[in-house]
């Protein structure tokens, strides 16, 4: 009985250190992103708790720590856990003026080092417990290991392929706080009878823990009425925000689509932007759109009679743009990796269009040469390549790299710009082309009454601004992007902190953002 109790007691401190890490990256994500900097704190993080739980713990167990030492370090754990949902968004916000790495490390090292390294002294106690003689140290320390390696394995595909979509990231974390107490109830199971004192202490330690957790449970169920609908899906957490007269998608924490909710207009200003390649054309085409979002990009070409494919990894993004952006029929939806349908799928388009980046996250796979390369193999000869990309100012040293990647498949680039001033955050969008990127400019309409319709004016204004301020960056010390070299993921540094600190001022969706 007695090795029953502290396997399960391995197994389930085992499983929670893996479910910790992971959700780690769903907790921080929306107010971050999720980047490489982000998934490598929370790694550095948890290595490093878990080898000062290691070292404290075999100190500890030396001194001959009984069950009851191992039942307070679970309890303490999981209320640590419990309290994440009151520490989470005071400490980003703290923590924000230290700069993304060293927010993102902070954050991370604050809200998880405590749990795991707590979690890390489980291990040696157990050995201690579990270990009668010095012949069976061996034995007992390979069986902890195993069970608790096994018990992690375990734990990272049950909460990645299936718990996180399912159950939710609030009420996961809760239940990982109270597997946690009910670990430490089995430790108080281990106790001598004669200690019933000590065993009622327990039993009142864990009521209050549990009585914690549901306080916890009240205050993460509240939710900002602005907020119309939240999911966690496999790829993100998921949010639809009205707030001032618009309709926002997030997707951790950045934002992906802004329309009008009763017209469907679109307020994103690269959106008009990306209808200047409407331009190219005399005749409505068929187009490709990678990265669905909330389907503006896909409405606007379908009500210009576009035959539009998208491909959106998500089927999460795919339900919330038909269920509250009005996508419809407006696409045929193909819902899988953008490079992986280009290399399945032998059709032909007039244009492709890529608008799967965030400021955090821009898949590299996706911008390499290669990449580009097998998407111009996609295109008709007179075909257009569009991408859109965020940055910090229309000279980013981003655009410039996409730009000369672009430009190894392409013999025509231009960069259209949405931002101003020049220097400020905003949308490029990329063109490329084989043919000469010229074309009858009457056709970007012009800027007419503002009263008349202001979201014609709007967009009218939008197209014509970045057509006029077309430019070629400058390339001479750009990288070329390719699958074995892509630094991507550091050079969107400084535009995700200044999105992120654009979008944590921003008055209209403060407090629905995270």
């Amino acid at each position: 009985m007695k090795s029953f109790l502290l396997f399960a007691i391995v197994f389930i401190s085992g499983a929670s250190v893996l479910a910790i890490e992971i959700l780690g990256t769903r907790l921080l994500g929306p107010f971050y992103g999720v980047s490489i900097f982000l998934w490598s704190a929370l790694i550095t993080v948890t290595l490093v708790a878990l080898a000062l739980g290691y070292w404290i713990g075999g100190r500890w167990a030396d001194r001959r720590a009984g069950s009851a030492g191992l039942a307070y370090l679970l309890a303490a754990a999981g209320a640590w856990i419990l309290l994440i949902p009151w520490m989470r968004t005071p400490l980003l916000n703290l923590v924000e003026p230290l700069g993304l790495r060293s927010a993102v490390l902070a954050a991370a090292f604050i809200l998880f080092a405590p749990p795991l390294s707590l979690l890390g002294m489980v291990t040696p106690l157990v050995i201690r417990l579990k270990t009668a003689s010095v012949n069976e140290v061996g034995r007992a320390a390979g069986d902890v290991f195993a069970i608790s390696t096994m018990a992690s394995v375990l734990s990272a595909l049950a909460v990645g392929f299936w718990l996180i979509p399912v159950v939710g990231v609030g009420r996961l974390t809760r239940l990982v706080g109270i597997l946690l107490v009910g670990a430490s109830a089995l430790a108080w199971l281990l106790e001598p009878r004669r200690d019933a004192k000590r065993v009622r202490q327990g039993a009142a330690v864990g009521l209050l823990l549990l009585a914690g957790l549901f306080l916890a449970g009240i205050r993460s169920g509240a939710r900002d009425p602005a907020i119309v609908a939240l999911r966690d899906s496999a790829y993100g957490e998921l949010r639809v925000v009205d707030r001032n007269e618009r309709r926002f998608l997030l997707i951790d924490g950045g934002i992906h689509t802004i329309v009008d909710p009763q017209s469907g207009d679109t307020y994103f200003a690269y959106v008009p932007v990306i209808d200047v390649a409407k331009c190219f054309f005399e005749n409505s085409g068929k187009m490709c759109l990678v990265g669905l979002g909330g389907g503006s990009v896909a409405r606007s070409f379908h009500r210009d009679g576009w035959s539009v494919d998208a491909v959106e990894i998500d089927p999460e993004v795919v339900t919330m743009a038909r269920e509250h952006f009005d996508l419809e029929d407006a696409a045929r939806v193909f819902v899988m990796d953008g490079r992986r349908f280009f290399r399945e799928h032998d059709d032909r388009y007039d244009l492709i269009v890529l608008d799967a980046f965030g400021s955090s996250s821009i898949p590299f796979h996706l911008v390499s040469r290669e990449a580009i390369a097998l998407m111009a193999d996609r295109l008709s000869p007179d075909g257009l390549l569009v991408m859109n990309v965020e940055s910090v100012g229309w000279n980013d040293p981003l655009v410039a790299a996409l730009f000369k990647t672009m430009g190894t498949s392409f013999e025509n680039v231009a960069a259209l710009p949405t931002a101003e001033p020049p220097n400020a955050l905003g949308n490029v969008i990329l063109m490329a082309a084989h043919r000469p990127l010229e074309f009858d400019e009457n056709r970007l309409g012009r800027p007419f009454n503002f009263l008349a319709d202001d979201f014609q004016h709007w967009s009218c204004v939008q197209r014509n601004h970045a057509w006029n301020n077309r430019y070629a960056p400058a390339t001479k010390s750009a990288p070329i992007f390719t699958d074995d070299l892509n630094p991507v993921d550091v050079m969107t540094e400084s535009i995700n902190l200044a999105a992120r600190r654009s979008l944590h001022a921003n008055a209209a969706l403060a407090g629905s953002a995270w």
